[in-house]
Parts: C-alpha cells; structure tokens; sequence
C-alpha cells in the first residue's frame, strides 16, 4: 500500500448547506478517496436527530456527480439498500449493531446481492472476532464485494477512557486471519473525543492498518449527532500530515532486532512451557480437593494470590490492568483444568 486510505465526512447529512460546505474542503484533499455521511442515524436514546433519509441521499447523488468523489454510508435495513442504488451510492458499510445480529445480516445479504456494491463491515459492539468475521463470510458467500473490515472499538464495561475501548488485539487477529481484506480504523468511535482521535489514528497506522474512517463537520460544535469527536477540515488536514508513513515489508531488518527476537521467542516458548507447569499442578490440586471434600473455587486465597501479584508486578513496572487481565485468565484456566479434572474421577 503505497499510502492508506482515507474516508472522511460528517456523523449525520445534516442539511445540504452543511453537507457541501464539507465536500467542498475535503475534496481538495488528495488523500481523502471517499465522503461518509450518516443517512439514518437511530440513536442509543430516543429523542435526538435520527437522520433525514431520502433527501439526504439526493445530496449526495448531487455532490458526488459534481465534486467527482464517491460517497458511502451506513445500512441497516433492505430499504436502505433500495435507496442508495436509486440515488447511485455505490459504497455502503454495516454498522457494529448489524453485524452482531446475523439475521439481520441475512436479510441486507440478500438485498445486497447482484446489486455491484462495495460493503464494509464495522466490528460488533463485542469483542468477538468470530462474529465479526461471520458477517463478512455470510456477505462473501452471496458473491458481495466486502471492501473492508472498519474497527470501532467495543463497548466494555471500563472503556479505559475511550468512547469504545480499542482493543488492538481483535482486529490484529482478524488481519491474521483474513490478511488480504483491508482494515480500516474508526478513531473518532474509538475516541469519542476530537482531541484524542489523532492519537487513535496514528496508532492504528503505526500497528498497520490500511487507513482511516474519520468524522468530519465544518463546525462540529453546532453538529447535531457526536459533535465531540468531530474534527474540522484544518484538523483532519493536519492529522493526515502527522501519520507516520508506511515502510516496505522488503527492508532488511537490523541485526539487534533480530536478536531481540530471538529474546523474545525464547521467552515465549519459557512462558508456554511455565503455563503447561502451572496446569499439570492445577491437575494434582483438583485431586487433593475431591479427596478433602474441598471446593474447586477458593475466594481467599484467590484474592491473596492476585494482591501478591500485582504487588510484584507493580514493583517490576508491569501495567496492573494488564497484569490483573492476565492472572485472571490463567486463574479461569485453572479452574477449568480442576472442573474437568475433578468431573472425569
């Protein structure tokens, strides 16, 4: 990839003033290859702006024939499909509540089908990458051409100060698993905040993604859906000017990495082999537990092992977040050797 692909444009096609006041800018732009807009905006609570539907593709109809860029955007339902290939919108992608509900999958498959369009496909609001891929398989088997995956981020619990929690590992482990779909990130999700998408979107470039779906108002302050994570058409100028350019795959790599490589596979493989350790003893603990009468699950000593972790782990530098993830995930191991261990005897 000679350089990454960029899709910008509003939340919401508010009105055509606001509309072509923002294709006017971003298409002097020679890095932005596409215009988003949002058409139909169901929202998390009812009562806020929802989208204006038909006359906004009409815009956009207009717009693309005389700015000369295709548009894309978000949908949910066969009808929607109808409608953008009346108004000529070539590019649609799947929102993350989509994709997580395969039925509803199903039904824009087949609205889809034979009609030539180029379907991206956002992350569900969980962070299962099966699911994920499932959607993209399902369209793939109706002979739909899925452009992209788009990354969003997940709806956790703690979203560590995001809007949605990135979670690089999921759509790093789609990449593996699908590594010739482009992968698109959608920092202003992710961020949730003007000020913290820059950060997101160079970081995506740096972990190799293939470009950026980026929010983008002339004047996000008065937007009518997510003005806080909107950028203006200086900023997004700005941010493009600061992604890290891409670097050929070809280039030799230097000899002290390659021998910090080889650290860590060696780690790697001392880790693999403490793990098997460590459940060949969950093994012979489930034994001394049946035999006692004990439970397989221990409260406190449980709480007394993860407090001495994370007071080592603190002491070593280590992120206690990541460390307590860690230890937790082993732990639920654990438990599942004893559990089956305990149930074959």
């Amino acid at each position: 990839m000679d350089r990454p692909i960029i899709i910008a444009g509003p939340c919401s096609a508010e009105s055509h003033e606001q509309l072509q006041q923002t294709v006017a800018q971003l298409a002097k732009m020679a890095e932005v290859a596409m215009i988003r807009a949002g058409v139909w905006k169901p929202r998390t609570r009812p009562g806020g702006f929802e989208g204006l539907g038909e006359p906004a593709l009409r815009w956009m109809q207009e717009l693309q024939s005389e700015y000369h860029i295709p548009f894309c955007c978000e949908v949910a339902r066969p009808e929607h499909v109808e409608l953008c290939t009346r108004y000529g919108i070539r590019h649609v992608w799947i929102g993350a509540r989509t994709t997580a509900n395969p039925f509803m999958v199903e039904e824009l498959c087949e609205a889809l089908r034979g009609s030539g369009m180029q379907v991206m496909v956002k992350n569900p609001m969980n962070p299962d990458v099966r699911l994920w891929i499932g959607a993209i398989e399902r369209l793939q088997q109706c002979g739909i051409t899925v452009g992209a995956a788009i990354h969003r981020g997940f709806s956790m619990y703690d979203n560590r100060g995001y809007r949605n929690d990135p979670l690089w590992e999921v759509p790093i482990e789609l990449h593996r698993r699908l590594p010739d779909l482009p992968l698109l990130c959608d920092p202003s999700h992710i961020a949730g905040s003007a000020d913290l998408v820059p950060t997101v979107a160079r970081a995506a470039m740096q972990l190799g993604f293939d470009g950026l779906i980026v929010e983008v108002h002339p004047h996000p302050e008065s937007a009518l859906t997510d003005p806080q994570q909107q950028l203006t058409p200086d900023a997004l100028s700005k941010l493009l000017a600061s992604l890290p350019q891409p670097s050929s795959t070809s280039q030799p790599t230097e000899p002290a990495l390659d021998m910090l490589r080889d650290k860590i596979d060696s780690i790697d493989h001392e880790l693999i082999q403490l793990l098997g350790n460590r459940m060949a003893v969950s093994k012979q603990i489930a034994d001394v537990k049946r035999q006692a009468g004990m439970s397989v699950y221990q409260p406190i000593r449980w709480e007394a092992v993860l407090t001495d972790r994370l007071q080592q782990a603190k002491c070593l530098g280590l992120d206690q977040a990541f460390t307590k993830e860690i230890l937790e995930k082993i732990h639920g191991e654990s438990v599942r050797v004893q559990m089956d261990n305990t149930s074959d005897s």
